[in-house]
């Protein structure tokens, strides 16, 4: 039975109006050459898979390595990195790179990569209830787009790859339906909080869903989605994160190990069949 803290993003969107952008709780003040091997190491993360895979880690592989850890789910985007910048948490798993980048800019936030802490990858999928595939999309038709920065340009990218529309060359990680050059069928694009897409299916024509959320509700993006992403070359894999300075703390360079083992790939393959992909 998973033993994992849920905590929703008014808590500690009160907790942040108290703190502010200070540092304080068990993983901001010791920095990697202060830091208490044997404290326990706390880690937020979205719960599926993240934080099933944490979960696993915890009961079958932290305590013969020495870890103490425990697991604090959070169901948005934005919580899990303010946690580890104010110091309420130690590091979270729960986002790639591409997102943390756009995080740090428009937040003034320096949460970085773990080395070596690059962990899985969720393809991205489009999921619909009217069509079974894009070709049947009717002019007109209307297609849900996660609003953060990131996933928008990845959902864009996708549709692109498999036909649907056109972006200008120069389109990057930052694109928006401004970007688009040709869309044949009229398609209007319909921006949702990432956790909504999955509920905002019987109200579109296709979604486009990340990989947690689609597991949450139950979506295979292996068999599922109408198109999903290759793993191949994909920018989008997940990583361990921490505040920066923190990246050497003895706890989290063994979470890295056991997050990055045989066992942990083998988890991911067994559990998940293709809708989460080992990266490493």
């Amino acid at each position: 039975m998973r033993n994992t803290t849920k905590i929703t993003a008014a808590v500690l969107a009160t907790g942040a109006l108290t703190l502010g952008l200070t540092a304080c709780g068990s993983g901001s003040d010791s920095g990697s050459s202060g830091a208490d091997a044997n404290a326990t190491l706390t880690v937020a993360a979205t719960p599926a898979p993240q934080g099933e895979i944490l979960a696993y880690v915890k009961d079958n592989l932290a305590e013969k390595a020495g870890l103490k850890l425990e697991v604090k789910e959070f169901t948005d985007y934005v919580t899990p990195n303010t946690a580890v910048q104010q110091g309420q948490v130690d590091a979270n798993y729960f986002q790639h790179k591409p997102y943390l980048d756009d995080f740090n800019e428009k937040n003034g936030t320096d949460v970085v990569p773990v080395p070596g802490g690059t962990v899985h990858l969720e393809p991205l999928g489009v999921y619909s209830e009217s069509v079974k595939q894009l070709a049947d999309l009717k002019k007109g038709a209307t297609v849900a787009l996660p609003n953060d920065t990131t996933n928008e340009a990845r959902a864009l990218k996708l549709l692109e790859a498999n036909g649907v529309i056109e972006l200008k060359a120069d389109a990057g990680y930052d694109a928006t339906p401004k970007d688009i050059t040709s869309n044949p069928k009229n398609l209007k694009f319909k921006e949702l909080e990432a956790a909504q897409l999955p509920r905002s299916l019987g109200d579109v024509d296709a979604a486009v869903i990340n990989g947690n959320y689609a597991l949450e509700a139950k979506l295979s993006p292996a068999k599922d989605a109408l198109v999903a992403e290759s793993a191949e070359g994909n920018p989008y894999a997940n990583l361990l994160t921490v505040k920066k300075g923190n990246e050497n703390d003895p706890r989290v360079e063994k979470l890295v190990k056991l997050l990055t083992s045989p066992e942990v790939k083998k988890f991911i393959e067994d559990k998940y069949e293709g809708a989460v992909v080992p990266a490493f």
